[in-house]
């Protein structure tokens, strides 16, 4: 099995061949020994200004596979490469009725995928539309024109992945995450997403990634019917025979939710049929923006601006004494802040990069978590938390900015903007005061984020960085439990999935989810 050979430095613009070289050196093996090697993942080491340098493992396929194993014994910074493989096992239940997805974001992508190249004819619900009239329609609201509920951010072919950095960074440790990453690349995903430890496709990529793999499931045998939302299940006894989309009713062998976080008339729909769901800890927050110039010299100082560097980007995080959690979530080097609401006289941001990430300004959603202890144990009381702050947002404006603050105005309580920085948010921000949008606690655990990751990086000390808000899809605010099986504690053909699901958070991590609800869905069931 080859090899993962870790922990090899190098200054900037190294040439690989070079990388790969220390590599093998570093633990005895000649060129001779080796079949295949390249580089597996590279990361960047900013840590100290003078000493910034890349980190990288290097695979290595030995020509003895004996002496793969004696290195991996021998040093601690070598290990077997993960097996990426899909393996299905079939069942020999035969479906009766449709396999159906309720969403094509990256769960359900993913789910049908898998499905339709190993002989299933899966259906997929998508409530929005295709994505080139997705694209439409976004536009359309914000340049000021009306949202579309159905397709918008949230909403339609890709999820709501399609509209952001396309950031394939997680925190789990999944073999599949490796499937994924050379899935995305197989259908035009830059092969860089391969090495990077900090992989990204960029909205305008991703774009025509969901096309190709929309194209590759139909071609196989899936459909995927846009404009068609999962609206009533219909259940007899331990199981769902029936799923409703308006006037049409399609029976049922299984039905995959991954209608993604945002899909709150599906949890109440879920909560009317007795669908075992439960609160979940989230967070909300603002999008914070500054000159992409101000976070590079506070990650890189002199070296700033440097060909040879990447775009500079974060992650910080800060717990108050209290033990609430504030971080930054979804961080976007040289993009926009984008509306992203998906109902009626609401107000909510997201952020969004292309693949150049060559805008003036970076953002990211700096988020204090919120619990059931903040807004109530039902099932659905986190939902509402959320869309009252959504709301709110919009009765304190014109109904068609986002409320705003300079960090001077915040810390100073003056509804002011920034003279420095000027807002991404195309539909227009207007000044307000964010005591009116959030309880007390929110705006003062923002504060207190604030001033913590000020000591870590200089730019979050200046006050004229700008805050548009709010930010309110970090996460599920539901979670529709399931069992050990990957199905819902309600009904035995019922697959909770993804996002929405509260199982995933991302898109990597979204679309591993789908690949386990199919591989689960296979083992019952035999191709069709």
């Amino acid at each position: 099995m080859p090899i993962i050979i870790n922990n090899i430095s190098s200054p900037p613009g190294t040439e690989a061949s070079a990388v790969i070289s220390r590599a093998l050196a570093s633990v005895g093996l000649a060129e001779k020994d080796v079949l295949k090697a390249d580089i597996y993942k590279s990361s960047l080491d900013a840590r100290k200004r003078s000493d910034i340098h890349f980190v990288h493992s290097v695979y290595a396929e030995l020509a003895d596979t004996s002496k793969e194993e004696k290195l991996c014994g021998k040093y601690a910074s070598v290990n077997y490469a993960a097996e990426c493989k899909v393996e299905p096992l079939y069942g020999v239940e035969k479906p009766e009725g449709r396999i159906i997805i309720a969403g094509f974001g990256p769960a359900g992508m993913f789910c049908a995928l898998l499905l339709a190249e190993n002989g299933y004819s899966p259906l997929v619900l998508e409530r929005g539309s295709d994505v080139d009239s997705r694209i439409k329609a976004v536009s359309n609201y914000w340049q000021g024109g009306k949202l579309d509920a159905r397709s918008n951010v949230q909403f339609g072919e890709g999820g709501a992945g399609t509209f952001s950095d396309g950031k394939l960074t997680t925190r789990i440790k999944d073999p599949l995450c490796r499937y994924v990453l050379e899935r995305f690349a197989e259908f035009g995903a830059p092969q860089d997403i391969l090495t990077k430890a900090k992989p990204h496709i960029g909205t305008d990529k991703l774009r025509g990634i969901v096309k190709s793999v929309r194209e590759r499931i139909t071609a196989l045998g899936g459909e995927i019917r846009f404009n068609t939302q999962l609206t009533d299940i219909v259940p007899e006894g331990p199981k769902i025979t029936t799923v409703t989309s308006d006037s049409l009713s399609i029976e049922c062998a299984a039905l995959v939710l991954a209608t993604g976080h945002s899909a709150r008339d599906t949890f109440e729909m879920l909560a009317q049929r007795n669908v075992f769901l439960e609160p979940k800890p989230f967070s909300v927050g603002v999008r914070i923006e500054h000159k992409q110039s101000d976070v590079d010299e506070s990650l890189y100082g002199k070296y700033a601006g440097d060909s040879l560097l990447p775009k500079g980007e974060y992650q910080l995080s800060a717990r108050s004494r209290e033990g609430r959690a504030v971080y930054t979530f979804c961080m976007c080097p040289g993009g926009t802040v984008v509306p992203a609401a998906s109902e009626q006289e609401t107000v909510v941001t997201n952020g969004m990069s292309v693949y150049a990430r060559d805008g003036e300004n970076a953002n990211a959603a700096v988020a204090v978590a919120v619990s059931p202890d903040d807004f109530g144990s039902a099932p659905l009381d986190g939902m509402y938390f959320a869309r009252e702050l959504e709301r709110r947002a919009y009765r304190l404006t014109d109904g068609i900015r986002a409320p705003a603050v300079s960090v001077r105005g915040l810390f100073e309580g003056k509804a002011e903007l920034s003279d420095r920085i000027s807002p991404t948010y195309e539909r227009g921000v207007q000044a307000c005061d964010f005591t009116q949008l959030f309880p007390s606690f929110v705006t003062e655990h923002l504060k207190f984020g604030l001033h913590d990751f000020a000591r870590k990086m200089k730019c979050f000390g200046s006050g004229d960085a700008m805050l548009t808000a709010p930010e309110t899809r970090t996460s599920s605010p539901v979670r529709v439990t399931r069992g050990e099986k990957m199905n819902s504690l309600s009904f035995d053909n019922l697959f909770p999935c993804g996002e929405g699901a509260g199982y995933a958070g991302g898109i990597m991590s979204a679309a591993v989810d789908g690949l386990r609800i199919a591989l689960e869905i296979m083992s019952r069931f035999s191709p069709e």
